[in-house]
């Protein structure tokens, strides 16, 4: 078992910096703090990360994302929609079938980088 590490500073603690004002100019503003939490709040969910990876692969329709992670239409429309809302995915109409593909490079790239990360010891 791994010893208790201390996650707060001791109460004599003055800190480290003597001044935190370039920190806090790098801040990202509250606009990009909430965009960027719900942009990996999306990646939270085990379907949207599962169809992610299925379109990393190739531009796919609905019924196809459907048979491959063996849900019914609409709940993986309803996946989809959310991601499209982020800015994950894309869709181009043909007809009536719609297909999918990610939005941009960024998103494979992501996606990679977070796997290399979760194998790394």
């Amino acid at each position: 078992m791994e010893p208790s590490i201390l996650e707060e500073c001791e109460d004599a603690c003055v800190g480290t910096q003597p001044d935190l004002g370039a920190v806090r100019e790098q801040l990202l503003d509250e606009s990009s703090v909430i965009e960027m939490a719900e942009w990996f709040k999306a990646l939270s969910d085990p379907t949207r990360v599962k169809l992610i990876g299925a379109l990393l692969e190739r531009e796919l329709c609905v019924h196809d994302l459907a048979e491959l992670l063996e849900m019914g239409q609409s709940a993986v429309s309803h996946q989809l929609r959310y991601l499209r809302n982020v800015r994950m995915v894309k869709r181009r109409k043909v007809g009536k079938t719609v297909y999918y593909s990610l939005d941009d490079s960024h998103i494979e790239q992501i996606f990679h980088v977070t796997l290399q990360h979760l194998k790394h010891k």
